[in-house]
């Protein structure tokens, strides 16, 4: 699949998201940048888009926890899209799509207020060509840490990302503490 990058600066209508090239084996297949933290207001543009790309998205999942309602089901043109919330399961930063084959992608969800700059920058992290090695929250952390001017390795790690930035091997940085640096 080729990869598909709308613009920030592109109409109100269309998704704003970059997908990778191919499937990868990566932990995130794109990046999406909502206008709104309104699931129902947002998804059917994201859904136009991916329809065509992956076949008919038929579920979403997402973490509520920075969703302020979360709908059972979106209209989208033709059909309807289920949506599933799941708290601990998912990671928050990331937006889980499936579809009618086997079809299952899971894409970085950068912050509505995000500016252009760091959406760009995060878009760009979400499409490397074998994937991101970082899971979303991961690489939401390295953008404020750049953000605020802090190294990633001078703040402390939580169990599952370090996991998933070591590649499985537990990291030294998840016993660190702020006063041991």
């Amino acid at each position: 699949m080729a990869a598909t990058t709308t613009p920030p600066s592109a109409s109100p209508r269309t998704a704003r998201i970059a997908l990778t090239p191919m499937a990868g084996t990566g932990l995130l297949d794109g990046a999406w940048w909502p206008r709104s933290r309104d699931l129902t207001a947002e998804v059917p543009a994201l859904v136009d888009v991916l329809d065509s790309l992956w076949g008919r998205i038929t579920r979403i999942a997402v973490n509520p926890m920075l969703w302020p309602a979360v709908p059972r089901s979106v209209p989208v043109r033709g059909h309807v899209v289920k949506v599933g919330w799941f708290t601990p399961e998912l990671d928050p930063h990331k937006l889980l799509l499936l579809s009618y084959g086997p079809g299952r992608w899971d894409l970085l969800v950068i912050p509505p207020e995000a500016g252009d700059e760091a959406a760009g920058r995060l878009m760009a992290a979400a499409v490397v060509p074998d994937g991101p090695p970082l899971t979303a929250t991961a690489l939401m952390a390295a953008e404020w840490a750049r953000h605020h001017d802090i190294a990633v390795g001078d703040r402390v790690q939580d169990p599952e990302e370090s996991w998933e930035y070591e590649g499985g091997a537990t990291s030294t940085h998840a016993g660190r503490t702020i006063e041991g640096r």
